[in-house]
């Protein structure tokens, strides 16, 4: 897997090397917000419960290299926080009152990405609808487990740390598909772009049994982009 990043960030620098010589290269930066789930193991069935999205935070640095009028080369160095969100309860029945009694269980896993992406311009002008779509790789830095129970009221969150080693898996390879909108403001521009993130790397790794939790994630962004050397 590190070959295959570094492998990646040499042809990137080649690529850049090769091409900021001809074309305009431009630097930006996003930022929004991530609703991360996960795949559930479909021979658990019933036995498990329904992953639910976590929203979190997402941003990254990218820059963007022309190949075309309308193709662009958009590599980034991402933060995004993946996961899923499992809610359980019952309503506990008191005579002529009902209490309601759960219990929130989030995994959030802080991870660092590196999207290689292609953009496509769909049409020319002062608002640029686009198309992205790519690889990306990305490593978990840290991750927990924030539980919290709910009553009548909500208890204080209670947070462990996630152990990774054989049975969490810190890598994860996904594609990257998403739709933006782009407009010119002053010397760059301004952009708001939604992404939808498919991972193919299990994230449970356990003997034996084959565990299909795979990251998944939606994700909206604002970002402004402009010109190197403006």
């Amino acid at each position: 897997m590190k070959r295959i990043v570094l492998a990646s960030v040499a042809a990137l620098g080649f690529f850049f090397a090769h091409t900021t010589a001809t074309a305009q290269v431009q630097v930006g930066v996003r930022g929004g917000a991530n609703w991360a789930f996960a795949s559930k193991p479909e021979f658990l069935g019933s036995l498990t419960p329904t992953f639910h999205p976590s929203p979190g935070p997402t941003g990254a640095l990218f820059l963007e290299i022309p190949v075309s009028d309308r193709v662009s080369f958009r590599p980034e160095i991402a933060y995004v926080q993946k996961g899923f969100l499992v809610k359980e309860g019952i309503d506990l029945n008191l005579g002529g009152f009902t209490l309601p009694l759960g219990a929130r269980i989030a995994y959030q896993a802080q991870t660092l990405e590196l999207p290689l992406l292609a953009k496509i311009n769909l049409t020319d002008g002062p608002v640029q609808p686009y198309f992205i779509a790519g690889p990306s790789v990305s490593y978990t830095l840290d991750g927990r487990v924030r539980t919290r129970a709910t009553a009548l009221i909500s208890t204080r969150p209670i947070d462990v740390d996630v152990d990774y080693g054989a049975a969490m898996n810190r890598w994860d390879f996904s594609a990257v598909g998403g739709l933006g909108l782009a407009m010119d403001a002053g010397p760059g521009k301004l952009f708001v772009e939604g992404r939808y993130t498919h991972g193919f790397t299990r994230q449970v790794q356990v003997p034996v049994v084959n565990v299909n939790v795979r990251n998944r994630g939606i994700a909206v962004s604002l970002g402004y982009s402009f010109p190197i050397g403006y």
